[in-house]
Formats: structure tokens, sequence, C-alpha cells
């Protein structure tokens, strides 16, 4: 009985901080693996774009007309509505 009160705490913590971590995180490698071309995106440095292409590790995003980064897919945060860009 004089453990009972850590095994709840121990419990608690899990359902408040590490569930909810693993499931954004499982949501983040979705949204990942859905990348494709021609998708508007936001990075996690804020910089908005089309993406132009997709490989293994990296994708190439249009930033501006004729200007193109490289970005490791992590650095994706979110995938944006389509013609979300023109709006900006």
């Amino acid at each position: 009985m004089q453990f009972l009160p850590i095994i709840l705490m121990f419990v608690v913590l899990y359902f408040l901080m590490i569930r909810p971590q693993q499931k954004k995180a499982k949501e983040h490698k979705a949204l990942l693996e859905a990348l494709s071309k021609g998708d508007e995106v936001v990075t996690t440095s804020g910089m908005a774009g089309r993406v132009t292409k997709v490989g293994d590790d990296f994708v190439t995003i249009e930033i501006a007309a004729n200007v193109e980064v490289q970005m490791q897919k992590p650095a994706i945060a979110v995938v944006l509505p389509k013609g979300t860009l023109k709006n900006m």
C-alpha cells in the first residue's frame, strides 16, 4: 500500500506527458511519409514554400520564384492547404 501513491503518480505522468508526445511524434511521421511534390509547407524555421522534390531524407522547397532550398524532412512542421501561399 505504501507504493500505491508512487505508482499512481507514474500512471498520471504517462497519460499527461508520455502518451501525448508519442501520439504527436506518430502524426508527424505520417505527415512526412505523405509529403509529395506540390504540397505547400511551413518549416520549423518559419519559411513557407512549395515542395518541388522529395527524396528519402531531404526535400527541396521553392520559397520564391527560382529560389529553392534543400532541407531535411524532419524540418517540415506543417503541410498547408492548397492555395494558401497565394493568399500570403
